[in-house]
C-alpha cells in the first residue's frame, strides 16, 4: 500500500501543478486584452523595487545580466560612440541588445527593457549606416515628406541593429548660431520646425484617425522606433547661445516660439519627451513641475513618458551632484519619469526608495511613471516581440537610403552667390569638361569633417576612415568628364594656384566635427587654413567656395574674392549630392532657414527682430535650373 501511494501522490502533484498552470493566467501578458487593462494587471503585480527599476536607464557597459535581474532595469542606452566593438556589424548590434533582454524577460515578471540610441541623423553611432544631413540642413529643404522618408529609413536601420527606441527628434529653435548644438535644430523660426515633425510618424508610422489627444503611438512590428521629442522646452533660447544655459524669456515667448512644435509632435503620437539641461528664467528644466506636469502632462495632455536627459538629475546643481537626493526629490516630482542616470543608478535607486518609503515622494507619483513607461512599451509590442532578429540587417546603410540621403543633400543646400558681381557671369553650374581643375580646402576630402558631431562619436571625427561614404573630392572625380584633370590640394600657396592654369577652383572650408558644449563659439570663424585658402585660390582664379558648418560663420571678408558660394551645412556621408548641384545635375533650391548674419556682435538677431541687418537674410537662396546636357 505504502508503495503504491508514491506514485499516485507524485501524479497527484503533477496534476495540481498543470492545473494550477492553466489557472495563472496573466492578462498583462494577453496581446488581446486592452492596453489599459494589461498595464492595470501588470501593475498590482509589482513590487516598489520593481516599479523603481523601470524608472531607471542605464548605459550599456554597466548593464551587466545580474545587473538587469537584481535591480529589474527598466531601459538602456548607448551613449553617443558607446558601441559593441569598432566598426561593429548589425549581427553584433543585435546579440548586444538581445543579450541584455534575455536578463530582463528572466525576471519574476519578464518585463522587456527599451534600448535607446542617439539617432539624430540616421543612425549616427553605428558603421556603414546612412548619414543623413544634420538638422540645420533639413530645415532648409522645407520638404516635410523628405523628412518623413528620412524617418522611415532611420527607424529601419535602428531596427537593423536591434534597437526599438530612437532619441529625435531635436525640436529646438535655435535663436543664436552662437550655441554649439544649433546643427542639431531645423530653423530660428518655429514654424518651420513645426513642419519637420513630420518625421515622428516616419520614425513611429502613422497614428490611427480615432486616437485619443497626447496618447503614444509605435506602429507594432519591427519597422518603426519609439521616438523622443527633445529637449523640453526653451534649449535653443539660451543667452549668448551657451549651452544647457539660461533661456530668458516670457511665458509667451516660450508658447510663442519654442513651444509650439511640442504641440505638433504630441499630435502626432511622439512616444516620449526628453527634458533639457538648460533652465528657463533661472529655473532648471529638469525640476520645473510647472512646465513638465502643469503643461506637458496636465495642459498638453501627453500621455507617453518623460525622460531626463543624460545625467540631468545630477545637473541641476552646480557643480553637479551637490545636493543629489534633493535634486532626486525635485526631478521626479517635477514630473521626469525615466532617470537616465546612466552609470551611478544604485545611488539612484537608494534614494527614490528611501524617499517613497518614508513619504517624500508619493507612490502615486511612482505609479503614475511607471504607468506611462508601461504604456510606451505595450503599444509597441515590445511584450509580444522582445527579442530582434538579423532579418532588417540588409536595410542597414542601403543604396535605397543612400539615395534618399543624396537627394536630402541637393534640397539642404543654399546658393548665396553666383557671379563676382551681379551683372557677371554666373559660374554654376561648372562645367564638366574642362582641362585642368583644381579642388582645394580641408574639408574637401574629409568624411568625418562633412558628417559633423555625432557621427560614430559624441564629438564626431576627422578622416575618412570613420565610416562608409562619398567625399566631396570622389564626388567632384566622379561627376567631371573623363578628360578632365582634377588636381588635388588640400592648403595650396597662392603661386601653386596661379602657375598652374587651372580653369576654376572648387575650395571646401568650414567648422571641425563638435557637439554640445564643445561646439559653444563666441567667434563663428571659419577654422583654419581655411581663410588663407579662400584668399590663395580665389585670388588668382575662378573658384566656388563650399561652406561645411553647422551653422552661419563669418563669411563677410571673403565674400568679394568669392565667385560663387554654396552653404552646404553637414552634409553626411552621401557627398555626392553636393556635386550633383555643382556642376547641374540638379538645381539649387534650397532657402536659408537660419539667418546669416554679417558680424557675430549682430548676435542674436531672428527674422523679424528690429535690428534685422543680415549679410544673408532668412528665406534667401539662388535657385538654379538643372544644367541640360
Amino acid at each position: 500500500m505504502g508503495r503504491l501511494s508514491r506514485p499516485i501522490l507524485g501524479f497527484l502533484l503533477l496534476y495540481c501543478l498543470i492545473v494550477a498552470g492553466e489557472a495563472e493566467y496573466l492578462k498583462y501578458k494577453d496581446p488581446k486584452m486592452p492596453i489599459g487593462a494589461r498595464i492595470k494587471d501588470l501593475m498590482k503585480r509589482m513590487t516598489l523595487e520593481e516599479k523603481i527599476g523601470q524608472m531607471v536607464q542605464i548605459e550599456r557597459t554597466v548593464a551587466t545580466p545580474d545587473v538587469m535581474k537584481q535591480y529589474f532595469i527598466g531601459s538602456v542606452l548607448s551613449g553617443g560612440g558607446s558601441v559593441p566593438g569598432p566598426k561593429a556589424s548589425a549581427e553584433a548590434w543585435v546579440n548586444l541588445v538581445n543579450g541584455i533582454q534575455k536578463a530582463s524577460l528572466s525576471t519574476r515578471l519578464g518585463i522587456p527593457m527599451i534600448y535607446g540610441i542617439d539617432a539624430v541623423h540616421g543612425h549616427n553611432n553605428v558603421y556603414n549606416a546612412t548619414i543623413f544631413p544634420h538638422n540645420v540642413g533639413l530645415g532648409v529643404t522645407r520638404d516635410p515628406q523628405l523628412v518623413k522618408k528620412i524617418g522611415e529609413a532611420t527607424a529601419l536601420e535602428v531596427r537593423a541593429t536591434g534597437i526599438p527606441y530612437a532619441f529625435a527628434p531635436c525640436i529646438a529653435v535655435c535663436r543664436d548660431p552662437r550655441w554649439g548644438r544649433c546643427y542639431e535644430s531645423y530653423s530660428e523660426d518655429h514654424r518651420i520646425v513645426q513642419l519637420m515633425t513630420e518625421i515622428i510618424p516616419g520614425l513611429q508610422g502613422e497614428l490611427p484617425a480615432n486616437s485619443k489627444k497626447g496618447v503614444p503611438f509605435v506602429a507594432p512590428g519591427n519597422t518603426k522606433v519609439a521616438a523622443c521629442a527633445k529637449h523640453f522646452v526653451g534649449d535653443g533660447g539660451t543667452t549668448k547661445g551657451i549651452d544647457e544655459n539660461n533661456t530668458v524669456i516670457s511665458m509667451n515667448g516660450l508658447l510663442n516660439i519654442h513651444m509650439p512644435a511640442y504641440y505638433n509632435a504630441i499630435s502626432k503620437g511622439v512616444a516620449t519627451v526628453m527634458v533639457s539641461y538648460s533652465s528657463w528664467n533661472g529655473k532648471r528644466m529638469h525640476i520645473n513641475h510647472d512646465l513638465v506636469t502643469g503643461f506637458l502632462k496636465n495642459k498638453m495632455k501627453f500621455r507617453g513618458f518623460v525622460i531626463s536627459d543624460w545625467q540631468g538629475i545630477d545637473r541641476v546643481t552646480s557643480p553637479p551632484h551637490a545636493n543629489y537626493s534633493s535634486s532626486v526629490q525635485a526631478g521626479v516630482d517635477a514630473g521626469i519619469d525615466m532617470i537616465m542616470v546612466p552609470f551611478n543608478f544604485t545611488e539612484f535607486i537608494d534614494d527614490l526608495t528611501y524617499q517613497v518609503k518614508n513619504n517624500i515622494i508619493p507612490m502615486s507619483r511612482i505609479n503614475d511613471a511607471v504607468q506611462r513607461i508601461l504604456r510606451v512599451k505595450f503599444v509597441m509590442g515590445l511584450f509580444e516581440k522582445p527579442l530582434a532578429d538579423l532579418s532588417m540587417a540588409n536595410h542597414l546603410g542601403s543604396q535605397e537610403h543612400r539615395e534618399l540621403a543624396r537627394e536630402a543633400v541637393r534640397k539642404s543646400l543654399v546658393l548665396l552667390k553666383n557671379g563676382k558681381y551681379t551683372t557677371a557671369k554666373p559660374l554654376l553650374p561648372l562645367p564638366k569638361k574642362a582641362p585642368k581643375i583644381l579642388v582645394a580646402g580641408s574639408h574637401a576630402d574629409n568624411l568625418g569633417y562633412q558628417c559633423g558631431g555625432w557621427t560614430i562619436t559624441w564629438q564626431g571625427l576627422g578622416g575618412n576612415d570613420l565610416t562608409t561614404g562619398t567625399t566631396i573630392l570622389n564626388a567632384v572625380k566622379n561627376t567631371v568628364d573623363p578628360t578632365t584633370q582634377v588636381v588635388y590640394n588640400e592648403n595650396p600657396d597662392a603661386n601653386f594656384v596661379s602657375s598652374n592654369k587651372f580653369s576654376y577652383a572648387i575650395v571646401v572650408v568650414g567648422e571641425p566635427p563638435y557637439a554640445e558644449m564643445y561646439g559653444d563659439s563666441s567667434n563663428l570663424t571659419i577654422s583654419e587654413p581655411g581663410p588663407s585658402t579662400i584668399n590663395n585660390v580665389c585670388g588668382a582664379v575662378k573658384c566656388v567656395v563650399v561652406v561645411i558648418s553647422g551653422r552661419p560663420v563669418v563669411i563677410q571678408p571673403y565674400l568679394e574674392k568669392i565667385d560663387a558660394l554654396v552653404a552646404a551645412w553637414l552634409p553626411g556621408t552621401e557627398g555626392q549630392g553636393v556635386a550633383d548641384n555643382l556642376f547641374g545635375d540638379s538645381g539649387f533650391t534650397g532657402k536659408l532657414a537660419r539667418t546669416w548674419f554679417k558680424t557675430v556682435d549682430q548676435l542674436p538677431m531672428n527674422v523679424g527682430d528690429p535690428h534685422y541687418d543680415p549679410l544673408f537674410p532668412f528665406g534667401f537662396g539662388i535657385t538654379t535650373k538643372p544644367a541640360k546636357n
